[in-house]
């Protein structure tokens, strides 16, 4: 009798199985019938806001529907997260991941209104973006060397300003501070934009963002590059070193940009958004603005995206654990 009822159950799951298959296939068969909005978790502006963009125009004219850019900033990219995670999984709904929502932040926060891996269905990465190290012109080091000899000579004298604690840029600091053997004062900003205008006025000393976004006051003379943060060096700063050629490849090597769906979302249309996303990353016009905000293509599986998020995770708690950041 037990053995009939194991059966009549597994035939059972199996009916409903093939039931909803179809019903999924179909679904993805008429997706998408409305806009799609891209939740992209910082303010307009940003290097995030700058793919999500350039990504959204390309994939409305592929899909054939409006992907519209919704920026829900706050509390280093947790806010937008998790407003991604509790959408319904449909399709309808996607949003940008990064190495701060899904890498840092899962790894410095006790409490996070999402969980990095648990609630989203990656679909699929698509650029990364180098970051990089600025020191105000005001500082007499013209390299990373002398940046790093200057910072031995006066322990707590020389600062670096970061978004907020917590954050990817204080995090990477404090990780080279501790690979460096180097002691900086830490100015802790709401936001990159605070960060990036005391920075500029000589208010503090240096900071790490994203290239694109210091990359016209670099080319000002405001502030100076001493390294990037990158699997290679940027073409727009051939003569700045990665962390990596300066004897640092404990730093990683860079963030990225990805797209994420609710956890639950149908295989089927999370297929359709990774192949309408690598279309659009192969487009000539796309390529062009790329290059010019100094991103390489980072396309890949939702397999391969969901394996770089974990290594990313662990990559931010080792570093987390070095320099003792642990939030609530």
């Amino acid at each position: 009798m037990t053995h009939r009822r194991t059966l009549l159950s597994s035939l059972a799951a199996c009916a409903v199985g093939s039931l909803l298959a179809p019903a999924a296939w179909a679904q993805a068969g008429d997706y998408p019938s409305r806009p799609i909005r891209l939740v992209v978790p910082f303010g307009a502006g940003g290097s995030t806001d700058m793919v999500a963009r350039l990504l959204a125009e390309k994939m409305t004219g592929i899909l054939g529907k409006s992907v519209v850019v919704d920026n829900k900033g706050g509390a280093g990219g947790s806010i937008g997260a998790a407003e991604i995670a509790k959408a319904a999984p449909d399709g309808y709904t996607i949003g940008m991941a990064t190495v701060s929502t899904h890498g840092s932040n899962p790894a410095i926060f006790r409490k996070l209104p999402y969980d990095a891996i648990k609630d989203f269905a990656p679909i699929t990465n698509v650029m990364s973006v180098p970051s990089v190290f600025v020191v105000n012109s005001s500082v007499p080091a013209k390299n990373m060397q002398e940046f790093i000899a200057l910072a031995k000579a006066h322990p707590g004298k020389y600062s670096f300003a970061s978004p907020g604690t917590g954050s990817l840029g204080h995090a990477n600091i404090e990780n080279f501070m501790n690979l460096a053997g180097i002691d900086l004062l830490h100015i802790p900003y709401k936001g990159a934009g605070q960060a990036i205008t005391d920075a500029l006025g000589g208010q503090v000393n240096a900071m790490t963002d994203n290239l694109p976004s210091t990359l016209p006051h670099i080319r000002d003379g405001k502030l100076r590059p001493l390294a990037v943060l990158a699997f290679k060096r940027a073409e727009v700063l051939p003569d700045v070193p990665t962390y990596t050629e300066l004897g640092f490849a404990q730093m990683g090597d860079g963030g990225w940009f990805g797209l994420v769906a609710p956890a639950g979302t149908p295989r089927p249309i999370i297929d359709k958004l990774n192949a309408a996303a690598h279309k659009a990353m192969a487009m000539p016009d796309y390529l062009e603005k790329q290059k010019s905000i100094a991103g390489e293509s980072m396309g890949n599986t939702p397999e391969e995206f969901a394996k770089q998020i974990k290594a990313a995770i662990e990559r931010y708690t080792a570093v987390a654990r070095r320099a003792n950041i642990k939030l609530d």
